[in-house]
């Protein structure tokens, strides 16, 4: 059977104050023109359908008339999660009736998710983004901690009615342990309790994931990650965009191929100074209708920078100066060897700079017992 692997929609999206509802609906209409050709037999969406939980209603009115093309007017099956961006509980409205015409979106955490989609053979596992607490509370585990915990509890419990003469295919929405982030998408926790490891998913023939926007966020022959249909941030500027063709036969055979999607406007970075990018010889080359973050090179001051730009290129979304990255970035290395010294080398220094006595072995050891009794004072030690 073959199917069409696709996540992070992001419907509703706002970037740098504008909505981007007609780039989601040009990129949808190439999606369907990719449907068309494929004529697969399930199309999978992995997670954040919307940007939000509570989405504008021209989002709600992309994605109805998306799933009807799709799901009525082909009359091909959608398998849909929830991601971290959605609200779960507003996406399983009407999940029990939508099945009886094979649209399944799951975004809520019950026992049903244990029982696979069954499609020509292949069976499907949806699993909905959940926060380890929700895991933990649900089977009364103090040890669930982390999203890693979570998962392996719940492919543990998958595991135990697994069919495993058959193909087996996991969609979620996580992020896996060296995967590469961008702006775009949001923390799931901090440190590295929200990751997940690629072992997790060891049961399954082929695992698509959603959350991380990059098709080349992780490297694995069998768990993948789609990307998103858009670039989101300037983060993303240098990403592909596509959707993965997947095809898998009855022994767990896979053969996976992409589909480049182009926008109708590209989202870039220009540098240069002001004088070459007003150049004709310079913008008559490029796509000056893209959504267009500028950095100057200019030094000096220039009067309303931005307003003459525009003239030339209408969607500039942000403007930088490179000196001002420069100074950015000198200020961020002194409080990187701040943060780095102790309370000692920190008084060492900041001793020597008001008096011209030398800091003795003496007063350092006077340093260390005062340091060391303030510290036990505020239970540090």
């Amino acid at each position: 059977m073959k199917f069409i692997h696709t996540a992070d929609w992001h419907l509703g999206k706002l970037v740098h104050g504008i909505y981007m509802t007609e780039e989601q609906e040009y990129i949808l209409q190439a999606l369907m023109k990719i449907i068309d050709r494929e004529n697969p037999d399930a199309v999978v969406i992995a997670g954040d359908l919307y940007d939000r939980s509570v989405p504008p209603t021209d989002a709600v009115e992309l994605l109805n008339k998306y799933f009807y093309e799709i799901n009525v007017v082909r009359n091909i099956p959608i398998l849909a999660i929830s991601g971290n961006h959605d609200s779960g509980e507003r996406l399983a409205f009407g999940s029990t009736w939508y099945r009886k015409n094979h649209l399944y979106i799951e975004g809520k955490l019950g026992e049903h998710l244990f029982q696979p989609i069954s499609i020509k053979g292949v069976n499907f596992y949806l699993m909905p983004y959940m926060e380890p607490g929700i895991v933990r509370n649900l089977y009364d585990d103090d040890t669930i901690h982390s999203h890693e915990d979570a998962m392996k509890r719940l492919v543990g419990k998958m595991e135990e009615t697994i069919q495993l003469d058959v193909p087996n295919i996991f969609i979620g929405h996580a992020f896996v342990a060296g995967g590469k982030t961008t702006e775009s998408e949001r923390t799931l926790s901090v440190g590295g309790s929200g990751m997940v490891s690629v072992d997790s998913f060891s049961p399954f023939a082929y695992t698509a994931l959603g959350h991380l926007h990059s098709p080349d966020a992780i490297k694995h022959p069998t768990i993948k990650y789609s990307g998103s249909l858009l670039k989101y941030s300037f983060s993303e500027s240098t990403q592909r965009k596509i959707v993965r063709i997947v095809e898998i036969d009855e022994n767990s055979n896979l053969s996976e191929r992409e589909e480049k999607l182009i926008p109708k406007r590209d989202m870039r970075e220009i540098s240069g100074y002001m004088d070459e990018l007003l150049d004709p010889q310079y913008f008559q080359s490029q796509n000056v209708e893209d959504y267009i973050k500028v950095i100057l090179k200019d030094e000096g001051s220039i009067i309303d920078p931005m307003n003459k730009l525009r003239q030339i290129y209408p969607n500039i979304l942000h403007l930088e100066r490179k000196i001002d990255l420069v100074d950015a970035k000198e200020k961020q290395t002194i409080q990187q060897i701040t943060e780095r010294k102790n309370e000692l080398e920190l008084f060492k220094q900041f001793y020597e700079d008001i008096t011209t006595a030398k800091f003795t072995d003496e007063k350092e050891k006077i340093m260390i017992k005062t340091i060391d009794k303030v510290k036990k004072e505020e239970g540090i030690l």
